[in-house]
């Protein structure tokens, strides 16, 4: 683990690479320490689980081809103690690799080869994505047995906790502020990513199935699709 700026002087965040070629790790965290990041480094899949316990980073860059833990895994038990954003790399054109990552709860991708500019450029996107702002007297939002308490940061689906990543309530709690809008998704990832974020909006969907699954489908369907255009809350 090598940390690439003064963690307690950089105002930006902290950000953890995780990728076992050194040279390119190095040259990530150098650019990301140049942008006000505190940047902490692993090379190995044990490493980067130790590393973000200690680090408690916002973001993790998280390379797919790890020695000791690939990628997919490590991303998994990330999500059982951090939710911290992670933007997964994965090699170009392996659809297999992105939907992998994705399902194990990696809120973005890059592929490789990628420009460095752009991957900062990523990690300052989710590091500016809105968190909704709720009143303390705001009551939970139900729809049927789903209810979202926004102040809590908490779903419950028949009286039980679901565990979403960040993502996932943060789609939620986007389609859920207007409950009888449909959402494209370009709209969803203006809201939930960044207006600036570019690549597969299929992302979207990826994350919606996931959330469906969470929320399951009875008694009610929670998120409805709504043909040429995208994806609305389910009646309440």
């Amino acid at each position: 683990m090598v940390i690439s700026a003064d963690r307690d002087a950089s105002s930006a965040g902290r950000v953890l690479v995780v990728d076992d070629e050194k040279p390119l790790a190095q040259m990530v965290a150098t650019y990301l320490a140049r942008a006000g990041y505190a940047v902490a480094q692993a090379h190995t899949g044990p490493d980067a689980l130790e590393t973000a316990r200690t680090e408690h980073p916002d973001v993790v860059v998280l390379d797919l081809g790890l020695p000791g833990l690939d990628g997919v895994e490590v991303c998994r038990r990330l999500r059982a103690f951090s939710e911290c954003y992670v933007l997964m790399l994965t090699a170009r054109g392996d659809e297999e690799d992105k939907l992998a990552g994705l399902a194990a709860g990696a809120d973005d991708y890059i592929t490789k080869p990628f420009s460095v500019r752009e991957l900062v450029a990523r990690v300052a996107a989710v590091r500016r994505r809105p968190r909704p702002t709720v009143a303390p007297a705001e009551p939970a939002r139900v729809f049927g047995d789903l209810v979202i308490d926004l102040t809590a940061h908490e779903v419950r689906v028949g009286g039980d906790p679901v565990a979403l990543t960040r993502t996932e309530f943060d789609l939620l709690a986007a389609l859920s502020a207007r409950p009888h809008q449909a959402f494209s998704r370009r709209q969803l990832i203006d809201i939930v990513w960044d207006p600036a974020w570019v690549g597969d909006e299929r992302i979207v969907d990826v994350h919606i199935g996931h959330l469906r699954r969470k929320l399951g489908e009875e008694p009610t369907a929670h998120i409805d699709t709504v043909r040429g255009v995208g994806y609305r809350m389910g009646a309440r």
